[in-house]
């Protein structure tokens, strides 16, 4: 009987063991367009949500074997400003690494002073709840010129493939993968 209870209770210490790390790791994609994969307005460029570097993102995860989620928080038009508010709506509990991609759109609405400030305070507020964010500002380090949609703006596929592949080693490295 001892041993059968030595044996229950290390089956239940072996099973919360492999639950612990198996948990998925959870990354929110907090931007504008190029994040939400399609434009707006004057600007409808872009591609389907499927399609966006978050998708493709957890998709090189996954196929590199880390069981990763990354939800897609892009709002086409958004400025820092409106990322700033939503931030804690976007960004659930249980999140590991966030990446902010900040876009053009503050230029774009005449708050450009507020965007570096906004930035700040984003960034600020997601490491206080012990997020990790990977800052977005420049998608063309990573995407062609030749990925964009003819508005210039936006990128195709191929961009967002580029992008999210750039993106894949500072991922992994913050997540400690």
């Amino acid at each position: 009987m001892r041993a059968g209870l030595l044996a229950m209770a290390l089956c239940g210490f072996l099973a919360s063991a492999s639950g612990a790390s198996a948990a998925a790791l959870n990354i929110v994609a907090l931007g504008a367009s190029n994040t939400a994969g399609m434009g707006k307005g004057n600007h409808p460029g872009g591609v389907p949500r499927g399609q966006a570097f978050p998708a493709q993102l957890e998709a090189l995860l996954r196929a590199k074997g880390i069981d990763a989620h990354v939800r897609n928080a892009g709002i086409a038009g958004d400025t820092t400003g409106g990322m700033l508010r939503r931030m804690d709506s976007a960004v659930p509990n249980g999140t590991r690494i966030v990446i902010l991609q900040t876009g053009g759109n503050d230029a774009r609405e005449g708050v450009g002073g507020d965007a570096a400030a906004n930035t700040a305070q984003i960034t600020s507020k997601l490491a206080a709840r012990g997020i990790k964010v990977i800052l977005l500002d420049r998608p063309s380090a990573y995407a062609p010129a030749s990925t964009r949609d003819p508005d210039g703006e936006h990128y195709n596929a191929q961009g967002h493939a580029a992008i999210a592949a750039g993106l894949l080693p500072q991922v992994i490295a913050a997540a400690g993968k």
